[in-house]
């Protein structure tokens, strides 16, 4: 292979378990954010909104433009004489330039972007989010820098610190909630009011989160060295080759400017949901929707990220190299090897959801309402994750516009069916019919881009993605079933019951619920003979041996 490249084996478990680590933290993380200001309350709601204004950005750079313009372009520049070091110098330049600029817009407009992306909140409510949105909004310059520094080394096929590195933003993130549960004491149930957050609280919860993202940046700068590259600021853009990334980049950022627009529409009508509160109900909001989005990308971050990180360099180089047949093979083992894991993570979460929403939250009715959301968004994992594959398979072959019309098509589903949803929903089913509503809009774009992807290159049936679908499917059914009886056997998910009576139990639970699930269905599978399985245990052999050598 050229360009000696690392197998996409052993490339996707190094990734993997990076994420897998990364991905653990996250959730401890999760747990210590719950129990520092809760999750059905006002306060998390606010920290929530303000907190996802640079994740929204960032799921976009990373999923959009970077990925569109980035790797392709610096896999073409390793063939110039000084491989590729000028190309990257002046590309992190401008880039780290425009970063800089928007993160500094976007940091001075704070106070329009939460009332934009709010409705029906109080003034003290606003006030509090907004506060948050001052110290959080930086970390837009930060999650740049993170995802440029890691693009330069995937493309140099070292994908292990782009991987790892969330794991230093996790541990100094834990560290900042450790330090404000010890100072100012534990809020799961939203005792402490809006009014009574002061400017050291908010300091020190949403600065250690900023503090984390601009950790995670810096250590992929250091990691340059250990691949013999040296940035160098240059701001000479004129005559080396920026031209064909700009252009694609004008469609990525069109595609960036739509999904905003989407994102802001679903943002404002969640939050309307806090009003069913005075009710006396339970209500999910904003920020029961970041936590089961969490759990949502558990499975897809672990897996379908690491597969198409991998994947997409190798896509990279047979799109230049005009090798479409070993592109094509390519894209449907990853789609088939995503389907593997996507499959049994949709069914066992969904099984699990009350479970795992007892983990976040103490009270019957707030895991009830956290789970309901959980189960919804879990339904749209396999097509999210397709949908993910296929885009990097567009971007691969330097095309960022066909990208941009599917997801238009998505956005434009979804805001009318948010708009619509927050005018005839009950608040107490609101985010959970958006949540279902995700589901449709991306099962939607899936099928066009599957088709506009068929007219691109040629069809995939001889390449059996369907038929392993159906494997897993089948295999993954019975599995299920005996998880479901097992739940039963420890108590079912009524109220007091033990998966949902203790945080301690319900991890249990879910813990001897998964493994009877997963042994299941990896036995099944391996009854069925299925190629997959054994093509994913051959490389962790390989993997084994070489650690043992």
């Amino acid at each position: 292979m050229s360009l000696d490249t690392p197998s996409v084996g052993r490339s996707s478990l190094v990734m993997a378990s990076g994420t897998i680590v990364s991905r653990i933290l996250g959730f401890i993380r999760a747990v210590m954010l719950a129990a520092t200001i809760g999750v059905t309350t006002d306060a998390a709601d606010a920290f929530g909104v303000a907190n996802q204004l640079p994740n929204n950005v960032y799921a976009i750079i990373v999923g959009g433009v970077l990925n569109a313009v980035l790797v392709p372009q610096l896999v073409r520049a390793r063939s110039m004489a000084d491989g590729g070091r000028g190309y990257i110098d002046r590309f992190v330049t401008l880039a780290i330039s425009v970063f800089f600029v928007v993160s500094l817009v976007f940091t001075i407009a704070a106070p329009v972007l939460v009332r934009l992306y709010t409705s029906g909140w109080s003034e003290d409510q606003l006030a509090l989010a907004t506060a948050f949105a001052y110290w959080c909004l930086p970390q837009l310059f930060f999650y740049g820098m993170y995802s440029i520094f890691g693009e330069v080394l995937n493309s140099r096929s070292a994908f292990g610190p782009f991987m790892w590195a969330p794991v230093l933003n996790n541990v100094v993130s834990i560290a900042g909630l450790g330090a404000f549960i010890l100072i100012f004491g534990a809020d799961p149930t939203g005792i402490r009011l809006v009014e009574a957050w002061g400017g050291d609280r908010i300091a020190l919860l949403a600065g250690s989160a900023t503090l984390g993202v601009a950790a995670q940046a810096v250590i992929l700068l250091l990691s340059w060295k250990k691949i013999g590259l040296k940035f160098s600021l240059n701001f000479k853009f004129r005559g080396f080759g920026l031209g064909p990334a700009l252009k694609a980049a004008s469609w990525s950022l069109a595609m960036v400017l739509v999904t905003q627009i989407g994102g802001l529409v679903q943002t404002m009508v969640a939050s309307t949901a806090v009003s069913g509160r005075d009710s006396g109900l339970e209500v999910a909001s904003v920020a029961a929707s970041a936590i089961a989005w969490l759990i949502f990308m558990l499975p897809h971050s672990v897996v379908t990220v690491s597969i198409a990180t991998a994947y997409f360099t190798r896509m990279s180089q047979h799109a230049a190299a005009n090798r479409i047949d070993e592109f094509k093979s390519d894209l449907t083992t990853g789609l088939r090897v995503i389907a593997l894991v996507s499959v049994i993570s949709s069914g066992l979460l969904m099984l699990l959801a009350y479970p795992v929403a007892r983990v976040f939250v103490g009270e019957y009715p707030a895991t009830i309402a956290l789970g309901n959301v959980i189960m919804a968004f879990m339904i749209g994992l396999v097509p999210f994750s397709f949908v993910y594959m296929m885009q990097r398979a567009f971007f691969a072959l330097e095309d960022t516009r066909t990208p941009f019309l599917f997801t238009s098509v998505q956005i434009s589903i979804h805001i009318a069916g948010s708009l619509t949803l927050g005018a005839l929903m009950p608040k107490q089913w609101l985010v959970v019919s958006l949540a279902l509503l995700t589901t449709v809009s991306v099962l939607v774009q899936g099928t066009i881009a599957y088709g506009l992807l068929k007219r691109r290159i040629g069809g995939l049936s001889g390449h059996g993605v369907i038929r392993s679908l159906f494997a897993f499917v089948a295999a993954a059914i019975p599995a299920l079933g005996l998880g479901y009886w097992v739940l039963q056997l420890l108590g079912g998910i009524s109220a007091g019951s033990f998966p949902l009576d203790k945080v301690l139990s319900s991890v249990l639970s879910s813990g001897i619920v998964g493994i009877v699930v997963l042994f299941t269905y990896l036995f099944l599978l391996w009854l069925f003979k299925v190629s997959e399985l054994r093509e994913l245990q051959a490389q962790l052999t390989a993997r084994l041996k070489r650690r043992r050598s």
